[in-house]
């Protein structure tokens, strides 16, 4: 639900009556993963997606007739080789849709659910902690959790269990992800048994780019359709302007490697190197390599890179450091221009991210959808 926050947050400022259907779990080939939503509000408008059109229209009647009734309901879509005509998913997987009316007159549900939105719209970090499955009764509470442990709402049953879920969805919130847990209605393995889905939200990921070529310009544009805050990094003031990168959410004037070093980076953070020039390279890539990011490349051609590696080697980086680097930096797509070659690169980094090999789904025998952690199911809390 999250992923649609900031239109949700306009409904909520409107005071609009909206049912949402967020995606709970998935099997087998299915097109969107838990989190993933789709609203309907009053007047019939949709946003958003479960499933990329395979049952977006059985969902949305569902989300008119919890407008009406105001009931929650956890329904299941599948594919059935008896009846291809069905609704389903002709993907051949499985997706679990809980589907929540969030009505001016339900207040309770409306506030948490509208903080959690709000939160997200702005960008902070929150996580959302929802009852998919369990007694009637507590099907569809909810919880808003703040990084520091603080939260909003409450699921009404045992008090241990509002803390239970608090830490384990800060645990969540931390790594960014979106995950199913199953607990105890008493917050341990006693009482009846809850599945929850804990959704985060986290401000967007960072991609420094670092040398203001033209290459770097395609690679800007790409890493914002990504959904990344992109930052461009550059000691020459007349190369790193507005003007050369009006998409960049921030241009940084200062040598890559001291830049590098006072900014704020995570375990999410992708950092692209153009530069592929020593005297930028090797200061920056001798940090870089040692920092707890997602992702290092470097750009340049086979003999640059070997080059580059035996000056890395000369300044103390380690053979376990110099496995990190990505360089040549990209997949082999046989790109030759800006644009492409910035497809390269960002299908790199998808690749890395989700688990991905980068070869050819076309004869291929590995899996379409990737498990990650990001959507992995949590065993019970004792």
């Amino acid at each position: 639900m999250l992923d649609i926050a900031e239109e949700l947050d306009r409904w909520v400022g409107q005071g609009r009556d909206f049912a949402v259907a967020t995606v709970v779990a998935v099997g087998g080939s299915a097109p969107r993963q838990p989190g993933a939503a789709l609203a309907v509000d009053s007047e019939g408008t949709a946003i958003g997606s479960v499933s990329g059109g395979c049952v977006e229209g059985a969902v949305y009647e569902l989300c008119r007739q919890a407008l009406e009734d105001g009931d929650t309901v956890l329904e299941r879509f599948g594919y059935s080789d008896d009846d291809a005509f069905a609704v389903g998913l002709t993907c051949g997987g499985v997706i679990d849709i809980l589907v929540t009316p969030v009505r001016a007159s339900d207040q309770a549900v409306r506030e948490v659910l509208g903080a959690a939105l709000a939160a997200a719209a702005r960008g902070e970090a929150a996580a959302l902690a929802r009852i998919v499955s369990g007694p009637a009764e507590l099907v569809g509470r909810a919880l808003l959790v703040r990084p520091d442990g603080s939260y909003e709402g409450g699921f009404g049953a045992h008090p241990e269990l509002d803390r239970t879920v608090a830490a384990e969805a800060v645990a969540q919130l931390d790594a960014g992800r979106t995950a199913t847990l199953e607990i105890g209605e008493q917050g341990s393995r006693c009482g009846a048994p809850l599945t929850l889905l804990i959704e985060s939200s986290v401000p967007a990921p960072r991609m420094i780019v670092f040398g203001a070529i033209d290459f770097a310009s395609a690679l800007v544009r790409m890493g914002k359709f990504l959904g990344y805050r992109v930052t461009v990094c550059d000691a020459r003031p007349v190369f790193a302007t507005a003007a050369r990168f009006p998409d960049a959410d921030e241009i940084v004037v200062e040598w890559p490697h001291k830049y590098l070093a006072r900014t704020e980076v995570d375990g999410r953070t992708v950092l692209c190197v153009l530069t592929h020039d020593a005297k930028f390279d090797v200061p920056l890539l001798q940090l870089a390599l040692r920092l707890p990011v997602a992702y290092v490349g470097a750009m340049g051609s086979r003999r640059t890179h070997l080059a580059r590696n035996e000056r890395l080697r000369d300044v103390g980086v380690g053979e376990l450091e110099l496995a990190r680097l990505r360089s040549p930096i990209g997949l082999d797509l046989g790109a030759r221009t800006p644009e492409e070659v910035a497809v390269s690169i960002a299908s790199e980094i998808v690749a890395a991210r989700r688990g991905g090999t980068g070869v050819s789904l076309t004869g291929a025998h590995t899996p379409i959808h990737h498990e990650t952690g990001a959507t992995a199911r949590i065993g019970s809390v004792a």
